[in-house]
């Protein structure tokens, strides 16, 4: 490690001002840093440091997600060799899953970061840490079979229009994860939908026994089979068809626990967010005209890319509320219409995605009207502490 750093000392003049590889100032300080602690001090002022910076913050997020992600591979080996007939044991399936996921993490992170790094040497930017984060969301939110060109194409669209064209990380209105998933969903509905997108193999001609089926929770419940509906244990555990890390809400709740611990996520949000879809579940099941509606509403909890949503991708810091009482009240709200998306409207049997995207346009808004009424309350008290 010494040597390492000895190096990268020993090179560094050339990345510089005045050096001769100083236009690509951005990409070395990005290896830099992604190796060793940033050596950065303040010299003039007081400032208050904390000890965690982005890339910790980034870091600690993926820790989160790890849990996720590695039932995930796991499911996906599941999921093949239960359409198949057959019972294999642990590793082979988690195997089986790992080298299905591994091109996929690997085209998602080279696009975003080949695009991250384009456009701060553009800029004269360093490199934010924020991909970190977004490069394994994306993988962990397709169905396991999607063309690699196609998540390319998405990355790509959701790095460029979703946070560069807004000024780069920390700027964007839209989380840039979910923003990948919308234009998969409305430009390839056929790779995002069905049946057969769920389990590898199917939509590529793979046979399956008979009594398999590769619909999800959500589809089923969707076309009016509440009885062939999973236990709710199942949902909860994971073994179902699905996208590849949002199927388990325990290992999800794990994630949750370590965000909320670390101090990087807010409970609020998540808490909220559970909430809200809590009392839609509730208002469905008073006002039931149909099955789906009558489907209990704790169980919409487990189902689907809810759990996952609500931890991960509500709790953005960039495109969610960041006022305390925002937090209530937009977590709360994210909550509420997926399950309403989800139930009274069909063509959208996820409504997860469009829930949250909807929120964080209105994010800034909820923030300032929290702003706005704190300070009319300050201001009131003044003016009956003066008279």
């Amino acid at each position: 490690m010494k040597a390492l750093i000895k190096y990268v000392n020993k090179i560094k003049p050339h990345f510089e001002e005045g050096g001769k590889f100083e236009k690509f100032r951005s990409t070395f300080e990005a290896f830099e840093t992604f190796l060793f602690v940033p050596d950065k001090v303040t010299t003039t002022g007081s400032h208050i440091r904390d000890n965690i910076d982005m890339k910790r913050t980034m870091i600690l997020v993926v820790v989160a997600l790890v849990p996720a992600l590695l039932f995930g591979m796991w499911n996906i080996g599941y999921q093949h060799f239960l359409a198949l007939g057959q019972q294999v044991p642990l590793w082979p399936a988690f195997w089986f899953g790992f080298l299905k996921m591994l091109p996929i993490i690997v085209v998602s992170y080279v696009t975003g970061l080949a695009i991250e790094f384009f456009f701060a040497q553009v800029r004269g930017h360093e490199v934010n840490e924020g991909f970190l984060v977004t490069g394994i969301l994306i993988p962990m939110i397709v169905p396991v079979d999607i063309p690699l060109w196609m998540l390319s194409l998405a990355v790509a669209f959701a790095v460029i229009i979703g946070k560069e064209v807004f000024g780069g990380t920390g700027m964007n209105i839209l989380n840039p994860a979910l923003t990948a998933r919308a234009f998969l969903f409305f430009s390839y509905p056929a790779w995002m939908s069905g049946d057969q997108v769920w389990v590898a193999g199917l939509k590529h001609g793979l046979h399956a026994v008979d009594g398999f089926s590769g619909a999800t929770p959500l589809a089923e419940a969707a076309a009016g089979k509440i009885d062939q509906l999973p236990s709710a244990w199942h949902m909860f555990m994971g073994t179902i068809p699905g996208s590849i890390g949002e199927t388990s809400t325990l290992a999800i709740l794990l994630g949750a626990f370590i965000l909320i611990y670390t101090g990087v996520a807010s409970w609020k949000t998540m808490l909220s967010a559970f909430a809200g879809g809590l009392v839609m579940g509730l208002i469905l099941n008073l006002f039931a005209v149909n099955a789906y509606m009558q489907v209990p509403a704790w169980e919409h909890l487990v189902m689907g890319g809810f759990a996952f949503g609500m931890v991960f991708m509500a709790t953005d810091p960039v495109t969610s509320a960041q006022t305390e009482r925002g937090k209530w009240i937009y977590g709360f709200l994210v909550g509420f219409l997926a399950i309403l998306i989800r139930v009274l409207n069909p063509a959208y049997p996820e409504g997860v995605m469009l829930a949250i995207l909807l929120m964080n346009v209105f994010a800034p808004l909820i923030d300032h009207y929290v702003v706005e009424a704190h300070i009319k309350r300050r201001l009131k008290r003044a003016k009956v502490s003066v008279q």
